[in-house]
């Protein structure tokens, strides 16, 4: 057997294809003249060269073409006659630096970059590109003004040749191997160009790394992308090299945000806490009411242009599909942030967070238990808009609070965090709307004030390998357990058989709440709108108990309902108001209008059905990632329902691995 031999350090001299300290102005030669006139071939698959030096140049000149250096990172060789018979060519920002034990270190400029071409000799004569890697985790633009050593050797190629020959940016033997089918550009990496904006970014700011946090965080990517090859990663570098933000999601994140992308909130927790780790999470809720992961990232300053580059790396993530509600603490540079980069998304200030901060705010004042009940009651009691003006008025006046800076700003913004002003907005029960609810961060008890980057990325897949159990052993429960029914209402009979264990239990609630409600009369007729008044007897404080009236209208002809106290928007489900007038006019089952898909037990069989291919891009092949994973997700489920489905599926999977294999070898 042929002995293989393989480089982890670039064949040339090492310092040839690392990129040059200082500033370094380019050369205007015949060289750059032609490149700049033609712009050249994208690495593809399958383009082939007469000689390794000749496939370099061409990733050389490309490079330079799009504003970044190379380096060979990897050889091949077939070790008894020395021939190299296969290369990787990386950017010059791929891997990371020798750690140095010099005083004054020079900083990490290298970010890990994947971009990359494998080349491999063929026939014994040509050399053909068998693997491709277009996409940078750091900008590149030709505008900006960088040196690079690969760059240099080429021009002075070209000056030291006499007579001049035919500039080396001229590629005249490639050939197609294959014809690509794919855009090999769209496999899941992201960068942005000067056009996105991010030329304001704030240099001066950027992530605190102590010493290994930077190989730990890159490490942890490196055996990720191994394991999960749709994992995405973007690193933002400033010019000095230094590490600003990051942002990255894994494949099962970015396959759950196609299921669940309708509601999103971004937890900034850790930033506003001051936490070592400067960490922003983006949050959904599945059909099982639990909190999914849809991406990670760590901010390096809390600025409107840092929050840009991550909205944009999140969006780019996710193919450029935008949630419809936005949830965030209440953050002026993200607002603005959010404001440009997903501006048709309703953005709205988490209340919980808000009200958590009430004793910091106000604690020291005169009256504050007073204060904060009456906060308290403008809030969460108030079902029209003009209660909750006349509720917050009477507050400031009674506590002269009116030079209270916090409630000021509070007031100015009350439309993006009153739940009376947010009535019209769906939000997946993701925010809290009464006293007695509250929120748990994604990683909560999985960071703390002092964790760092080397702890926290072995915590985070314990964290997502917990969180994603629970969401396994709630599907297993949905076909092995049925619901224990606490009425004889209709209603609870209906939805028993459609809801998730967790949302049945909830809307269970509010069907046994019926039976707190009284007194419903009709109050006045529009046509085919009846408004009814519904009475209801609520606890006040956790003790003492007062009737409220909730008005809902009724549309006999659709079956149309809405109830003033808006639960259905809030939390996905009819509230006892609306049920007690169904009730009422003889209607024995839930409208489907008002049965939301997310909430069903086979949603994402339904997800799939409904969705199938019609949107997928059939040359890209993230789009085909993501649609095989959701399809491939029930499957795994059926399979692990028993040991006879386990052996069935796992046959079935093994058969069709080898039959893309026996492709594979007919096309090597």
């Amino acid at each position: 057997m042929e002995e293989v031999c393989l480089n982890s350090e670039p064949v040339f001299e090492e310092g040839d294809e690392y990129e040059l300290e200082g500033d370094f102005t380019e050369h205007d030669n015949v060289t750059g003249e032609t490149q700049r006139r033609k712009d050249p071939t994208a690495p593809t698959v399958g383009l082939e060269f007469d000689s390794f030096d000749e496939a370099y140049d061409f990733y050389n000149i490309y490079g330079k073409e799009q504003g970044f250096g190379i380096r060979v990172s990897n050889s091949w060789f077939r070790s008894k006659r020395k021939e190299r018979y296969r290369a990787k060519l990386s950017c010059s920002s791929a891997g990371f630096k020798k750690k140095s034990e010099a005083n004054n270190p020079r900083p990490e400029t290298r970010t890990g970059c994947p971009a990359m071409v494998v080349i491999r000799l063929v026939d014994s004569k040509r050399w053909r590109i068998v693997e491709v890697e277009l996409e940078h985790n750091h900008q590149v633009s030709p505008q900006i003004k960088r040196f690079y050593k690969s760059h240099k050797k080429m021009i002075l190629a070209a000056k030291s040749a006499q007579p001049l020959p035919e500039p080396v940016t001229e590629i005249h033997t490639i050939k197609l191997y294959r014809t690509p089918v794919m855009d090999v550009g769209s496999n899941g990496y992201s960068n942005f160009t000067e056009s996105e904006g991010l030329n304001s970014i704030d240099l001066s700011k950027h992530l605190e790394l102590k010493e290994g946090d930077a190989h730990a965080v890159y490490n942890y990517f490196c055996r990720m992308k191994l394991m999960n090859p749709n994992l995405y990663y973007l690193m933002d570098l400033d010019d000095d090299g230094h590490l600003r933000n990051v942002f990255w999601a894994d494949a099962r994140s970015r396959a759950a945000y196609g299921y669940f992308c309708d509601t999103v909130a971004i937890d900034t927790t850790c930033l506003s806490n001051k936490y070592e780790i400067p960490l922003i999470s983006f949050v959904g809720v599945n059909h099982h009411g639990q909190s999914v992961l849809l991406g990670c990232g760590f901010l390096g300053h809390e600025s409107v242009e840092n929050f840009v580059w991550m909205l944009r790396a999140w969006l780019k993530c996710m193919l450029g599909q935008p949630p419809q509600v936005l949830i965030t603490d209440q953050c002026k540079p993200l607002q603005i942030a959010v404001s440009e980069v997903i501006p048709n998304a309703r953005h709205c200030y988490c209340l919980w967070y808000i009200m958590q901060k009430v004793p910091e705010k106000l604690g020291g004042l005169k009256g504050y238990e007073a204060i904060k009940r009456q906060l308290h009651k403008s809030v969460y009691n108030s079902l029209k808009i003009a209660e909750f003006e006349t509720s917050w008025a009477e507050m400031i006046k009674c506590h002269e609070l009116g030079e209270n800076r916090w409630l000021q700003i509070l007031y100015e913004d009350r439309q993006m965090w009153v739940p009376v002003y947010l009535k019209d907005t769906f939000f997946s029960g993701m925010i809290p709307i009464q006293e007695n609810e509250s929120l748990t961060a994604f990683f909560d008890g999985y960071v703390h004030k002092h964790t760092s980057f080397k702890e926290f990325v072995d915590k985070y897949d314990l964290a997502l390998h917990r969180k994603r159990m629970k969401e396994v052993v709630a599907d297993l429960e949905l076909r092995s357990s049925s619901f224990e029914l606490k009425t004889k209402c209709n209603f609870e009979v209906q939805l028993c058989k459609v809801y998730t264990k967790e949302i049945f239990k909830r809307f269970q609630l509010e069907v046994e709440g019926m039976y707190s409600c009284f007194n419903t009369r009709q109050v006045s007729v529009n046509g085919p709108i009846i408004t009814y008044i519904v009475k209801e007897r609520v606890e006040v404080e956790g003790k003492e108990k007062e009737v409220r009236c909730y008005e809902v209208l009724y549309e006999t002809t659709q079956v149309d309902i809405r109830c003033i106290c808006s639960l259905f928007n809030y939390k996905g489900y009819l509230c006892r108001h609306a049920l007690n007038v169904l009730n009422y006019n003889g209607v024995e089952e839930v409208p489907s209008r008002y049965i939301l898909p997310r909430w069903r037990k086979d949603f994402k069989c339904r997800y799939l059905l409904h969705h199938g291919s019609s949107n997928i891009d059939v040359y890209n092949p993230v789009y085909w990632h993501n649609h095989l994973y959701k399809l491939a997700l029930p499957v795994a489920e059926e399979g692990a329902q028993s040991e006879e489905h386990y052996k069935t599926t796992l046959q079935a999977l093994e058969e069709l691995l080898k039959k893309f294999h026996l492709v594979e070898d007919t096309l090597v």
